[in-house]
């Protein structure tokens, strides 16, 4: 219910891979500055951290996902196996078979619903045959979040009904549209924003598509945030400059959590909640 006449507002969490952790210390900032959100919008892992935080949008609920992050290494989430090797030999469509992403998924969300979260909850995937943008409002909520965050050529698509549902990133990485057709007023975008300071070329197939798919969507997202602007207000919180970190590093978790605290908070004391458009980390650039 809407309060003292504010605008409708939506949090809309963008993909990023290990980048997601990001996000992570912004709600922090976000919850204990007093931000309220009406719903939840999230793609590819800001579906997995949009999932999290709407079935609990407090400040219990948003330190039991950092506690997650914290502890979270690369073998939670795209684990190296002979089953690996087998995959490629086999010249199956992807790398990893998904087992121990859904594994953790459905130790931390079980068999919530959709429907079920505090806040509502809309998490986006990408029909595999048409590209078409699939918006999930309801159904068991493991099934769509590991749709949501299906990179094609690393996970399998997942059957929904009788589509092939992929990462929600090939169609609307962050889904301000999504947003807006669901009566968004305001919308504070979550970017993950992508390693502008790199050390090295990403190693190995799964790294070199998620760095790929990060630079690609985060162009994207420069373009909606202006593409956008007249049909709501878009604040969009500063992602970390200069990162080195890739979307495929889980194990600067930790370290991308501790910085996005101190730089949303700066953010939030200069008035940053009150501005609109693309902060200048999100464009091209290098260092």
């Amino acid at each position: 219910m809407l309060t003292n006449n504010r605008p409708r507002t939506a949090v809309v969490l963008a993909g990023g891979g290990s980048l997601g952790a990001i996000q992570v210390g912004m709600l922090r900032e976000l919850l204990a500055a007093g931000e309220e959100f009406d719903f939840v919008v999230g793609a590819s892992a800001g579906a997995i951290n949009g999932a999290y935080f709407a079935s609990n949008p407090t400040r219990d609920g948003v330190a039991a996902l950092e506690h997650l992050w914290r502890g979270i290494r690369r073998s939670d989430i795209i684990p190296i196996s002979l089953d690996t090797v087998l995959n490629l030999l086999l010249r199956r469509d992807y790398i990893n078979d998904g087992r121990a992403l859904r594994q953790l998924l459905h130790r931390h969300l079980g068999d919530n619903l959709i429907e079920g979260t505090s806040l509502p909850l809309h998490i986006v995937a990408t029909d595999q045959l048409s590209g078409e943008e699939i918006v999930l409002s309801d159904g068991p909520m493991v099934p769509a979040v590991l749709a949501s965050a299906a990179i094609p050529g690393v996970f399998p698509s997942v059957m929904i009904g009788e589509r092939a549902l992929i990462d929600g990133g090939v169609a609307n990485n962050a889904p301000i549209s999504a947003a807006i057709a669901r009566g968004a007023e305001r919308i504070v975008v979550l970017p993950t924003g992508f390693a502008c300071a790199p050390k090295s070329i990403p190693r190995g197939a799964a790294a070199k598509v998620m760095h790929a798919v990060n630079l690609l969507v985060s162009r994207q997202l420069v373009h909606d945030i202006g593409h956008y602007a007249d049909r709501a207000a878009i604040c969009v919180v500063p992602t970390l400059c200069p990162l080195e970190a890739s979307s495929y590093d889980y194990s600067a978790a930790a370290s991308l959590i501790d910085r996005a605290v101190v730089t949303t908070r700066a953010w939030i004391a200069a008035g940053g909640l009150q501005k609109t458009g693309a902060p200048s980390a999100l464009h091209d650039h290098t260092h």
